[in-house]
């Protein structure tokens, strides 16, 4: 068996492909907040010129506490990623199963983490707190393709999943 057909070596690529997906969902969830939203919000103003407004009207972002929500879907990742990495037992099917549940609450914590800054948005230009840009489709339609990754991967029968054999002496008894 070369190395690339090992199961720890499919393990490990698996895992670090749904760490990566999880990243790239949390920053461009971040880049949307911090970004694109407050300049769809404001057409013509640059990114300075809508925090100023902001400061203007007593209102503020608040990286810290979006960067703090958004950083848990990373954290979590990392932390299954090394997790699977002393289970190689484990098969791809569960792998993807745990990052697709990751990336299907991505959602949930992007509407927790951009509910302020909409909010103060919204008070400072007057309109309502939703989303001007529209990349926060993207964000809910990864999340609504993993949720039924995950359905998927969890009720429909692996092929080949048949009754195994017993192996353990007292219940083959």
């Amino acid at each position: 068996m070369t190395r690339h057909e090992s199961p720890r070596f499919r393990v490990s690529i698996a895992a670090i492909a749904g760490t990566i997906a999880v990243f790239l969902y949390a920053a461009l969830a971040a880049v949307q907040i911090l970004v694109l939203n407050p300049l769809a919000f404001a057409p013509g103003k640059t990114l300075g010129q809508v925090h100023a407004d902001l400061a203007q009207a007593g209102e503020a972002i608040g990286a810290p506490f979006v960067l703090a929500i958004l950083g848990l879907g990373p954290a979590l990742a990392v932390l299954l990623m090394l997790l699977l990495s002393r289970q190689p037992a484990v098969g791809i099917r569960a792998i993807g199963i745990g990052y697709a549940v990751l990336l299907a609450f991505g959602a949930a914590a992007y509407f927790i983490a951009s509910f302020g800054p909409g909010m103060a948005l919204a008070d400072t230009y007057l309109t309502s707190g939703a989303d001007h840009s529209g990349w926060s489709f993207v964000l809910y339609a990864v999340s609504a393709v993993a949720i039924v990754v995950a359905a998927v991967l969890t009720l429909v029968p692996q092929r080949g999943a048949g009754r195994q054999p017993l192996n353990h002496p007292k219940l083959a008894e």
